[in-house]
């Protein structure tokens, strides 16, 4: 795309090394995956790359789901966007053998997505100062992780219904500590790029406060939401989810804690370079030996096969044909 990160291979790691509770051939795994890859791709155009024109145009789009007047980065990504709901749509209609049809509440769900990125692309372009409660809300909302569950939940056994607003308090939750472990470790380079944070928010709200007594109050913050999650996963009868649906938002906060535990890993491209060796291309009598950052990005072809055949051309097509997800041979712990 000529922009952005290119994470194919993070989101096809966290979703298979967490979710290990699934079948090896749970659909789950792919949604979650291909869901992760778009809201990177899309969340770095809007807010580096896309002109406020354009990300107006692209969110009117998807709100009425039509790619009519797109064109370059805009077409790729909604035609991508497309394709992911299309399948998942069709799939669902296969696995429950029902005229029941999910892409209207798939639409919704990206659409609220899209247009949090433009609220948010406009308050970094004007310079706006939103309140700390206006900013947490829409926050909330673009770091894409209830789109991610969500989406995913109604492939589980047994079946849930996609469910829209008002989210449940498990899901809200898990949207909330989601934004906060990820503002906590990107403050310095939102900051730097003009971009608002909750950390950087707080601030303004709280004069008094250095950057270290914002950071230590979202902490604590995260803390205290994380006990409320754990209560509605682990104890009966507090959450109308299934056991199968609250285990998987457990996942999902696993990943969000990996990724942002003390360091904004997902943004690094060697981080999480041994982990990713273990888990997915050295067997278990060779781990000992994993290969080094340095081997890692000399041998970059071995882990460009799970990147899913994109296309970074202006109008080509990224294609998800050839991605196959399989549960890694070595467990890894997040929490």
């Amino acid at each position: 795309m000529g922009f952005g990160r290119e994470k194919s291979t993070y989101s096809y790691f966290a979703v298979a090394a967490s979710f290990t509770s699934l079948p090896h051939d749970s659909y789950v795994r792919m949604i979650v995956a291909k869901t992760a890859i778009i809201i990177t791709v899309a969340d770095d155009f809007f807010d580096s790359f896309g002109s406020l024109n354009q990300l107006e145009i692209l969110t009117k789009a998807v709100q009425r789901w039509d790619s009519r007047g797109l064109s370059s980065h805009s077409k790729v990504i909604f035609d991508a966007l497309d394709d992911l709901v299309s399948e998942a749509s069709r799939k669902y209609l296969q696995q429950e053998g029902t005229s029941d049809d999910i892409s209207r509440n798939l639409k919704d769900l990206w659409y609220e997505i899209f247009l949090s990125w433009l609220i948010e692309a406009n308050w970094s372009r004007n310079e706006h100062k939103p309140s700390i409660d206006c900013y947490l809300k829409t926050g909330m909302t673009s770091v894409g992780a209830h789109l991610m569950v969500l989406s995913s939940s109604c492939f589980l056994k047994p079946t849930k219904k996609l469910r829209l607003t008002p989210y449940e308090p498990l899901t809200k939750l898990l949207m909330v500590i989601s934004r906060l472990l990820n503002d906590v470790e990107s403050y310095q380079r939102e900051k730097e790029e003009g971009k608002l944070n909750y950390v950087l928010v707080n601030m303004m709200e709280n004069p008094e406060f250095e950057i270290e007594d914002s950071i230590a109050f979202v902490r604590e913050i995260v803390e205290k939401k994380k006990k409320e999650f754990l209560e509605l996963v682990l104890m009966d009868g507090l959450s109308d989810f299934s056991e199968p649906s609250k285990q998987l938002h457990l996942s999902c906060l696993k990943v969000f804690q990996m990724f942002f535990n003390t360091k904004n890993s997902f943004d690094s491209n060697t981080d999480l370079v041994e982990d990713i060796n273990k888990a997915i291309y050295l067997p278990l009598s060779r781990t000992s030996k994993c290969l080094s950052t340095q081997t890692f990005l000399k041998k970059k072809h071995i882990i460009s096969k799970l990147h899913m055949n994109f296309q970074f051309k202006h109008y080509s097509k990224i294609n998800f044909s050839g991605m196959r997800l399989m549960t890694p041979k070595i467990g890894v712990g997040f929490i």
